[in-house]
């Protein structure tokens, strides 16, 4: 079973990427193969301070970095805040990418998307994020950047994006996720 981990740069209920992720959990849940998903809010992490990590950090910030080390991938939506990705989602990475060279995104299969109600769909937060992750040892998914923008009604009454458009963009990413994880898990077996 694939364990993907479902990451919101948005810290509103109802945002736009809570429905970009609500609609990949329905993807991965159609998709063949047997993946489970598990959402982690990052509006819970205290704001990053050495002191803190020296001490080991707070119970949320393990339990974080707990079920990022034990996932098989990440798929992380953003909102832009004045073109970059929201401090709270760059608060979380900067948790987790510790500690340096070991840390639970070392290695870690990565799609990343976004959304907003503008008509470019926070695609200007993507290269910054995609810099941060690479730093962090993750591997992004390389993909036509998915942007989901010009929608002010997040999704059906479910939470999740309806428009076909929509979810064929968000449909082809999330496959190229799931190939990649199918990628490199044949290619550990060869070494073994």
């Amino acid at each position: 079973m694939a364990k993907i981990v479902l990451i919101s740069g948005s810290t509103r209920r109802d945002s736009l990427n809570n429905a970009v992720l609500a609609t990949v959990r329905h993807i991965l849940a159609e998709l063949p193969g047997d993946h489970e998903s598990v959402l982690l809010p990052v509006a819970g992490l205290p704001f990053y301070e050495a002191g803190l990590e020296l001490a080991d950090g707070s119970a949320a910030v393990r339990a974080a970095k707990e079920l990022v080390a034990g996932a098989d991938a990440l798929f992380i939506s953003t909102p832009s805040y004045n073109g970059e990705m929201p401090g709270a989602l760059k608060n979380a990475l900067d948790w987790l990418s510790r500690p340096g060279g070991r840390s639970p995104l070392t290695g870690k299969v990565t799609a990343v998307a976004s959304a907003s109600p503008g008509a470019r769909g926070a695609l200007d937060a993507q290269p910054g994020l995609v810099g941060v992750l690479g730093r962090c040892g993750a591997l992004v998914v390389e993909h036509e950047p998915v942007a989901v923008g010009g929608v002010s009604v997040p999704a059906g009454a479910d939470g999740r994006y309806t428009d076909p458009e929509i979810v064929a963009r968000l449909e082809s990413l999330t496959r190229a996720l799931v190939a990649e994880l199918s990628h490199l898990g044949e290619s550990a077996e060869v070494l073994v």
